[in-house]
């Protein structure tokens, strides 16, 4: 298999994981139920933290160690702007978090279920930074990111992105959208991710040395929307356990993945 399918099928996996959950909208009758969207959204989370961990902050901190530069600093800097740079887009932004009536960001006139989606969008940039950022070293050689660390990772993003995109699609459709409706804004959400992700490889490709910056960057954004949007959703209210078991399992999954693939 050449580099540039790999590339391609790394970018497009994330996509196609998001575009099979929204498409679980014609299938279901009801709404999801509130115990099944708290695993889901556990789950995400889960991924997402053990991914920030394993395919991307100690790749930065071993890139760092290679070049014979201080391990820590591409880490800490990166994650902390990485964090610094979803809390702008988070206060800019107007979106609206599922089950809430109030939305965040700047004042706006936008309708609830575009605001809907411009949530799940905004979390969605960190994940196609993160994609494109391992694609990006596995493409100049590192030593550190493999092919199959950069396909695992890409893998488990799809994954998630799964029931991601069921989550936004099924409240959609309860706030009045017809079901391919929200088939295509649930879609829409999610091809932020490999346009994101080709940015990142392009702007990696311009200056190699910042690699192990963005790497960490991307995890900085990973873990703001895990602890700013997903785990909070996934704890409100009653059933908070199931939540915290689909955080383990989604750990669980891409600790496999990274360690079997990696």
């Amino acid at each position: 298999m050449s580099q540039t399918v790999k590339t391609l099928l790394g970018l497009l996996l994330p996509l196609a994981g998001t575009v099979l959950g929204s498409a679980t909208v014609f299938f279901f009758k009801r709404q999801m139920g509130d115990k099944v969207q708290k695993a889901l959204l556990g789950f995400a989370s889960g991924v997402m933290i053990a991914a920030s961990v394993w395919s991307l902050l100690i790749p930065a901190i071993e890139m760092a160690e290679a070049d014979g530069g201080n391990a820590w600093l591409p880490a800490v800097l990166g994650f902390l702007l990485g964090m610094g740079f979803l809390l702008l887009l988070d206060t800019l932004i107007p979106h609206l978090h599922l089950g809430e009536d109030k939305p965040e960001g700047r004042p706006s006139s936008l309708g609830k279920s575009f605001m809907l989606v411009l949530a799940v969008t905004l979390h969605n940039i960190p994940e196609g930074m993160a994609v494109g950022v391992v694609l990006a070293g596995m493409l100049e050689g590192s030593t550190v990111i493999t092919t199959a660390g950069a396909l695992a990772l890409s893998i488990g993003i799809a994954v998630q992105n799964f029931p991601e995109g069921a989550v936004i699609s099924a409240p959609l459709v309860s706030n009045g959208l017809s079901k391919r409706r929200a088939f295509f804004y649930g879609t829409l959400s999610g091809v932020v991710e490999p346009l994101g992700a080709l940015l990142t490889i392009l702007l990696t490709s311009l200056v190699t040395s910042v690699l192990p910056y963005i790497l960490a960057f991307a995890a900085g954004a990973m873990i703001y929307v895990v602890v700013e949007e997903l785990i909070p959703e996934s704890q409100a209210g009653e059933h908070s356990n199931v939540g915290t078991v689909g955080v383990a399992l989604g750990f669980a999954l891409m600790l496999l993945l990274d360690v079997a693939l990696g």
